[in-house]
């Protein structure tokens, strides 16, 4: 493999573009907000720049991610292999690639509204302050889910000048749900994460940990059949959200023994959320 060959790899790896399960998790509720902002007409334009907007700060954010955990990776089973700590990619290298993300999406966002480009900030303290909090607190996941909900905020204000209360809500539900897939997540590592240290919501809600995710995802629920009444959505919204409701209910039978393997299958099945609900709601405007 030609050296090229190997920094192109390692860049697949450092961005999670091997992984897209971030960025479809990203996506979908950028995309419940885009559609409803605009009453179901999104132009190409909007919808070009939103997506390439998810996937350039998505990838900006697992890099700046593996920089500030660049000194524990190597101690987390999981993560042990991640090219900051195989030596593939250096941190000079790394902070370069973070500073070229950043700078296509400032190019992106400036093709947008005043409104929108004063928000697109908090998009990006929020996606380089959520990998520092994980030592600091153990409510990381909340800054994440404020992260991953941001640009629902965005894409209200480009769509509809104005941040109107339906928008809070998606941003409520989206982030509530963040943390019920995160702290899944995190329960993968919660082992090596109290070994070295590192804290997250799975270690601060211990033997509680399922109720309180099953807690979140019906709270979840909740506040997006709220949202449904609000714009007056029908039978095919409605559906979408039992079926997600049917999604919540086999990630928790997934995650009964709290093992590793079935953790991380449950986390992957959140795309699928996602997707039901942006069905759901593309089909109400059609």
């Amino acid at each position: 493999m030609t050296l090229f060959a190997q920094k192109w790899q390692a860049v697949k790896q450092i961005t999670r573009m091997d992984k897209p399960i971030g960025t479809y998790l990203l996506l979908w509720p950028t995309y419940w907000a885009l559609w409803i902002a605009t009453e179901g007409w999104p132009s190409l334009f909007l919808i070009t720049v939103f997506t390439l907007g998810v996937f350039i700060m998505r990838s900006a954010g697992c890099v700046i991610n593996d920089f500030a955990d660049r000194k524990i990776d190597g101690k987390v089973k999981r993560t042990s292999n991640r090219p900051l700590v195989s030596g593939a990619i250096s941190v000079t290298e790394a902070l370069v690639l973070f500073s070229s993300l950043i700078a296509m999406a400032l190019v992106l966002v400036l093709s947008l509204s005043w409104f929108t480009i004063q928000l697109s900030f908090v998009a990006v303290a929020l996606a380089m302050l959520y990998p520092f909090m994980k030592r600091y607190t153990n409510l990381p996941q909340v800054v994440l889910g404020m992260a991953f909900s941001w640009g629902m905020i965005m894409a209200f204000a480009e769509g509809q000048g104005e941040i109107p209360l339906v928008a809070w809500l998606l941003f409520a539900a989206n982030l509530l749900w963040t943390v019920a897939y995160d702290t899944i997540y995190a329960m993968v590592d919660r082992d090596d994460d109290l070994e070295i240290g590192v804290k997250s919501t799975a270690i601060l809600f211990a033997e509680n940990d399922k109720r309180i995710v099953g807690f979140l995802q019906l709270l979840s629920l909740a506040l997006l059949f709220t949202v449904g009444e609000i714009q007056a959505f029908g039978w095919p919204y409605q559906l979408s959200l039992v079926i997600a409701a049917g999604f919540f209910a086999y990630q928790q039978i997934l995650i009964v023994g709290r093992e590793r393997e079935p953790c991380f299958k449950a986390f992957l099945n959140n795309h699928w959320v996602g997707l039901i609900v942006f069905i759901g709601i593309y089909i109400e405007y059609l």
